[in-house]
């Protein structure tokens, strides 16, 4: 007699996948490469094995009962926890992780996240490297929702997050910057809130996915805003004169000296200066693999942090 146990696999899963995704026992089977009557009797294996109708058949579109939909759900979660043991056995094997995400907010150095990236795969590990970009407190809650396993760049303190541990990256200083044609660029100092409400500030959006949590920075109520992704399209913004706002002064510095952008002291806030920090989830009873071991070695040099912080090239 034919048990669950024999025709849960991966296949069946993929199989009632792909009736769903079709539409159509005969869509089905044109799609996996097989003949119509294969397909109805695997399905048919499924339903007799587990005692209940997986497909409604009435119409002539296939469509899943609710036990259907809940095989489908817990098949795709059984799919995942396949591909996590398998990730967890390969990971004992070589002390590699079999992925390892990083994010990365928006105000540090590319170029020097790059060449981490460089220097990390001139090991030849078997892991396989992803760079997230996030800004403000989406760089933590990656971080703390799994997404990612090491943030650079956090402006929210950890805290006593479980499984989370942080140390200091370094203390980033912004200016407040226009482009010299701006309206702002000319004046007088320090500028009142009632003369930055009358023009647009550029902002860059938090990538944080829950709501409430958005952190928003130097902006007066009701001040127009352009909202952009990303540090270096915040300052492309100002650049071209299409609002002002706080950009950190590593970043603003090759501008501001060659004349593309003007500082102005801002009466509300004299000078702005953001404790970072990095973050990284703890690995549990296996312990840190090597990417994780290799990246933090890094950012253990007083060199690295500070080049993550002011070493911005020229765009």
């Amino acid at each position: 007699m034919t048990t669950p146990r024999d025709v849960l696999t991966p296949d069946s899963f993929a199989l009632v996948q792909a009736v769903v995704a079709e539409g159509s026992f005969a869509g089905a089977a044109r799609a996996l490469g097989l003949v119509p009557s294969a397909v109805t009797y695997r399905i048919r294996q499924l339903e007799d094995a587990l005692d209940v109708l997986l497909f409604d058949r009435s119409s002539r579109q296939a469509r899943l009962t609710p036990a259907g939909n809940e095989l489908l759900c817990a098949g795709q979660q059984l799919l995942q926890d396949i591909d996590a043991m398998a990730h967890r056995v390969k990971r004992v094997a070589t002390g590699w992780e079999a992925e390892f995400t990083v994010a990365v907010d928006t105000a540090l150095s590319p170029s020097t996240v790059m060449e981490l990236a460089e220097a990390f795969y001139a090991l030849q590990p078997t892991t396989r490297l992803r760079l997230r970009d996030e800004s403000l407190a989406g760089t933590l809650e990656a971080l703390t929702t799994g997404r990612a396993d090491l943030a650079l760049g956090v402006v929210v303190e950890p805290g006593t997050t479980a499984g989370v541990q942080s140390h200091d990256l370094g203390d980033l200083h912004f200016v407040y910057a226009v482009a010299p044609h701006h309206p702002l660029a000319g004046a007088a100092q320090p500028v009142p809130d009632e003369v930055l409400m009358k023009h647009r500030a550029v902002a860059v959006s938090d990538s944080t996915q829950q709501r409430g949590t958005a952190l928003t920075m130097g902006l007066l109520p009701g001040q127009d805003v352009l909202t952009v992704s990303s540090m270096r399209a915040k300052l492309d913004a100002q650049l071209r004169g299409l609002g002002g706002g706080f950009l950190p002064q590593p970043l603003a510095r090759p501008y501001l000296e060659s004349g593309r952008l003007v500082e102005r002291a801002i009466q509300r806030h004299p000078r702005r200066v953001l404790r970072l920090s990095y973050a990284w989830r703890t690995a549990g009873n296996l312990g840190a693999g090597r990417a994780l071991q290799w990246w933090l070695e890094q950012l253990d040099s007083a060199t690295t942090r500070t080049a993550l912080l002011e070493r911005h090239r020229l765009a």
